[in-house]
């Protein structure tokens, strides 16, 4: 495919995943599986431009004074990927597969690219019903973290110390141009290469044996901010496919028990390869029988760490997963809210006296965050926040300059601040 014919199907994947609502990743499968002539290259090429696309949505919307599929990539080739209003002219002759010609508005449009007198939400690149929100969370930052949540993403890889170190791993994927992480010890990293994507790390021998996992940095650190401790009672209790359980094994250095349970059992199936791989012995899955069914009632009052790492809107992910940002609705924000009060209650009963709950989302938003822990706190008034000097004492790291990015009760990291996703952390320690 022509680079021209690339920006036809990426229009044309838009149309559909606009239309129906799907995520992005389903449409450019069924658009794939059509076109078998198209080869791996191209369908990577077309993908970028999807996503690329649907990173800088509001702001290419704005811009051609359109929300067309179109106009999402013609802007996106402007405000993302820095070519001229004449280089996508260029591209735009309506031959062979390509674009249609630009007409005088869009290359007028194009010629012109500003946002300076755009709203903020659109400057950011967000939906602007959450707009408010992600300005009661970072003020005058708001526009700086959208549009640092406009970006293309680095690969992060967790180094599994039950396997190896980080020094060695880094000679061993040296070649593939990885680079230590700036936070977590045990973070390597990734940037992404001109077409968004990073290396095929799922190759290499050091992931067949149990070298590494991808997993974003900011997911690494707070998982080590809790502190999980080599010999305690741990509780994983919303562990999905497994990775922050495997972060825990390691941390603790497969000493103690750790438990790990989701209340979809189907999200707990890639655990079992996972954990075999990894060399942890210490975990046990335990699925629940049946919808309300609680299946670490056994353990109640007796938990050291309950790490919740709670279903939430996603909103400190869209980095990597930019059509979440526009597939959200209120409705969805709403369940979610609903969602982290039970599983924060569930967690209450499991901790022991003293112990601590770790709850963890991968969102930037403050109603799913710090929201959640002042109602949690009003509805269990025994339960205290770590301080944030309290948070940041981890042995194996200075973190100190993390406290800039403290909350009421906890501590939000994001790309502008971190250089990771967005993930928030808080630390409750129960009474006793």
């Amino acid at each position: 495919m022509t680079p021209a014919a690339r920006l036809s199907a990426a229009i044309e994947v838009l149309e559909d995943l606009i239309q129906r609502r799907r995520p992005a990743a389903d449409a450019l499968k069924d658009w794939g599986l059509a076109r078998r002539f198209a080869g791996s290259k191209d369908r990577a090429a077309v993908a970028s431009l999807v996503y690329d696309a649907l990173r800088r949505r509001a702001s290419s919307a704005y811009v051609l004074g359109a929300e067309s599929p179109r106009a999402l990539v013609l802007g996106m080739l402007v405000g993302l990927r820095g070519l001229s209003a004449a280089e996508i002219g260029q591209l735009c002759t309506g031959e062979k597969h390509a674009p249609a010609p630009l007409s005088p508005e869009e290359a007028a449009a194009l010629e012109r690219f500003a946002l300076d007198r755009a709203p903020d939400w659109v400057q950011a690149d967000v939906p602007e019903w959450l707009w408010p929100s992600l300005a009661a969370a970072f003020g005058p930052d708001a526009v700086r973290e959208g549009q640092a949540l406009a970006m293309r993403a680095p690969v992060d890889i967790r180094v599994n110390r039950l396997k190896t170190s980080r020094d060695r791993l880094l000679d061993e994927l040296r070649h593939l141009g990885a680079e230590p992480g700036a936070w977590s010890p045990d973070a390597l990293r990734f940037q992404p290469g001109h077409d968004g994507r990073g290396p095929s790390l799922q190759t290499e021998p050091a992931f067949f044996s149990g070298g590494f996992e991808i997993q974003d940095e900011g997911s690494q650190l707070v998982t080590l901010l809790a502190a999980p401790q080599p010999g305690e009672l741990v509780v994983d209790l919303c562990a999905g496919a497994g990775g922050k359980t495997l972060a825990l094994a390691a941390l603790m250095n497969n000493q103690g028990r750790l438990y790990a349970t989701d209340l979809d059992s189907r999200r707990l199936a890639p655990l079992h390869e996972r954990l075999g791989r990894s060399g942890a012995g210490i975990v046990e899955i335990r699925i629940p029988r049946s919808r309300g069914h609680e299946p670490l009632e056994d353990l109640a009052g007796q938990v050291d760490l309950v790490l919740v790492d709670a279903p939430c809107t996603g909103s400190g992910t869209w980095r990597r997963n930019p059509d979440a940002k526009w597939r959200v609705r209120p409705g969805a924000l709403a369940e979610r809210i609903k969602d982290q009060a039970q599983v924060l209650d569930r967690a209450a009963k499991l901790v022991k006296p003293g112990g601590r709950i770790a709850y963890i989302t991968c969102s930037l938003l403050p109603e799913e965050n710090d929201q959640a822990i002042a109602a949690l706190l009003a509805r269990q008034p025994g339960l205290s926040s770590l301080a944030i000097d309290a948070l940041l004492a981890a042995p194996e790291g200075d973190f100190a300059l993390l406290a800039g990015f403290a909350t009421r009760y906890g501590l939000q990291l994001s790309p502008l601040r971190t250089g990771t996703d967005g993930f928030y952390l808080s630390v409750l320690r129960a009474p006793g």
